[in-house]
């Protein structure tokens, strides 16, 4: 085992040479040999993505090989491959296939339509629908005027996502709006969303989702009294640890175990639709009249009921961050969008109306489980459904997300923006693990200290300020790049909508409500100047660093992978 890896150090060590200024020297004389010397592990890039013709993309793109410069082409197919290590069978279907000893490291095309569409949903139908409906009719007070911001919400994440569909479609480098700050703006607000997403935004995406399959798994076991909010924490902490095994298994696996538990959770939406339309056929509509009743929201008031019901929405880009895996991805990613997202829509639309046919808005504000309220009052002694069906959504939703998260970890640290050993990927199963443990990690200390209403608000305020600079670097790149080919194409005015959007909802609430989190939120991305000027602008390396690559490189059996040779 150790010569196998140490050959794959060695087929390793000219990589990336495009992409950074020096290379891994990595020895051959096994892993418990002369330390690699890993350097340049903060040095970035301040250029942007050439403006390239058609014919030297296309050439780039090749035809689903990697090129010696490190290229991804298209068509890995995700069928199972012959594995190296002769196992054969399940092993096969599971890590994709061994390699020799000069193949290059570089993570597998595998992600198809389905498994796109599959991502999508299962992200976006998580713990939000089960969380946040409660919510928004507290900030509106109306039960109509909560439906149209339900629908709104659904209509801005469908535009913003086909916004982020040209842009993918353009750079097929994972990282979402990190790729596209560097196409665009440059090095030091790629750094930024890096440095927010890494540590902030997508750990605590995580923490909020595994915080709710766990709060709706224990409530299953207790009926007298609320769970104990320790036993909720652990519970929670053994999701992550689940579903980060799964993840660093097998890049095959969590994708299956996407498509499985997103299968569960639309059998799960249909029980409750189903119940709802009973009840609305027995004439169970009072809750539904007068809908427009109530003093009308303030325009603060109806950002932060944006802000909860986007929620319930978020994961509509998370496809963005893995486009390097998706085969053929200028006609499966705004496939995967166009199918996806108005399903998800059309899905809580009609189980808002099924909760409140079921009970008043009064009782939905008052259970903090409306779903499981729900079941209690329609589905008799199947009611244990509605608690297990939620676990089902909430721990698919966990492991969309944390796959698409370590992408981003993978992509930035790739071009020097993190930790070197962030972009590594294993030997054997070709899945970024120290990007993924890394992500765990942060995500279970905010599973310890949070709480969902704090982490909720939070995410949606600093969140919507990169959706929007998304759309500024849309906008600024059909001037700066008129040229650079691409496959899939929205109407200008679609990203100019988004954005104004987008900087309502990041300045209302502050307007309507000043709070010091906001101020702090806004101090805590700035902060990240503190790390990009000395380690990425000047390139600053600690030489302690060089050992500690070398012992998790060691540790985890990872080795650098060849970029997308993308940005010089």
């Amino acid at each position: 085992m150790r010569s196998s890896i140490s050959q794959l150090f060695s087929a390793a060590t000219d990589h990336d040479a495009r992409g950074r200024q020096t290379t891994h020297q990595l020895q051959t004389a096994g892993m418990a040999g002369t330390p690699a010397q890993c350097t340049n592990g903060f040095a970035g890039h301040s250029g942007s993505i050439k403006d390239v013709s058609k014919t030297d993309w296309n050439s780039r793109l090749g035809d689903g090989t990697a090129q010696l410069n490190g290229t991804l082409g298209r068509g890995t197919s995700e069928t199972a491959e012959t594995d190296s290590s002769g196992t054969g069978g399940m092993r096969d279907a599971l890590e994709g296939p061994g390699s020799a000893q000069n193949d290059i490291i570089h993570l597998k095309r595998r992600v198809g339509l389905f498994s796109g569409v599959a991502l999508i949903v299962g992200t976006m139908i998580g713990s939000g629908i089960f969380v946040s409906p409660s919510g928004l009719l507290v900030r509106t007070g109306s039960i109509g005027v909560s439906f149209i911001i339900w629908m709104a919400c659904g209509l801005l994440s469908l535009l913003g996502a086909l916004a982020y569909a040209e842009l993918g479609t353009m750079n097929t480098s994972s990282g979402a709006e990190w790729a596209y700050f560097m196409d665009a703006f440059g090095a030091w607000p790629a750094f930024l969303f890096s440095w927010v997403s890494t540590l902030v935004l997508k750990p605590s995406q995580m923490a909020i989702i595994c915080l709710s399959f766990a709060q709706y798994a224990v409530e299953a076991f207790v009926s007298e009294c609320d769970p104990p909010l320790s036993v909720v924490k652990m519970v929670a902490i053994l999701a992550i640890v689940s579903i980060l095994f799964v993840n660093c298994y097998s890049v095959n696996l969590g994708m299956a175990v996407q498509n499985v538990f997103t299968s569960a959770k639309l059998i799960a939406v249909l029980i409750v639709i189903c119940g709802g339309a009973y009840k609305l056929c027995q004439g169970n509509t009072q809750h539904l009249q007068n809908a427009f009743s109530g003093a009308t929201p303030s325009l603060g008031a109806i950002a932060t009921a944006f802000y909860t019901g986007l929620w319930a929405y978020d994961g509509w880009n998370n496809l963005n961050y893995v486009t390097e895996e998706i085969q053929n991805p200028s006609k499966n990613l705004p496939r995967s969008i166009i199918i996806g997202i108005p399903l998800v829509t059309l899905c809580y639309a009609l189980i808002n109306v099924s909760y409140l046919a079921a009970m008043s808005p009064t009782e939905m504000i008052e259970s903090e489980a409306v779903a499981v309220t729900f079941g209690n009052r329609i589905l008799g002694v199947m009611a244990w459904l509605m608690p297990l069906s939620v676990t089902i959504s909430t721990f698919g939703s966990a492991n969309g997300t944390l796959f698409a998260a370590g992408r981003l970890c993978f992509a930035a640290s790739r071009e020097g923006h993190l930790l070197d050993i962030l972009s590594y990927v294993h030997v054997r199963r070709l899945t970024p693990a120290p990007g993924l443990i890394f992500h765990s990690l942060i995500a279970g200390a905010m599973v310890l200290y949070g709480t969902i209403d704090s982490l909720i608000d939070f995410f949606s305020f600093t969140a919507w300020i990169f959706y929007g600079g998304a759309m500024v670097a849309l906008i600024v790149m059909r001037y700066t790049k008129p040229n650079y080919p691409r496959p899939y194409k929205v109407p200008l005015i679609i990203p100019i909508l988004v954005m104004v959007i987008s900087g309502y909802l990041v300045a209302a609430p502050i307007i309507e409500k000043p709070q010091i989190e906001y101020l702090y939120a806004v101090l805590f991305i700035l902060a990240g100047l503190i790390f990009y000027v000395p380690f990425v602008h000047y390139g600053y390396h600690p030489k302690f660093m060089d050992n500690v690559t070398l012992f998790f490189q060691m540790l985890f059996e990872v080795v650098p992978t060849t970029s997308m040779a993308m940005f010089d």
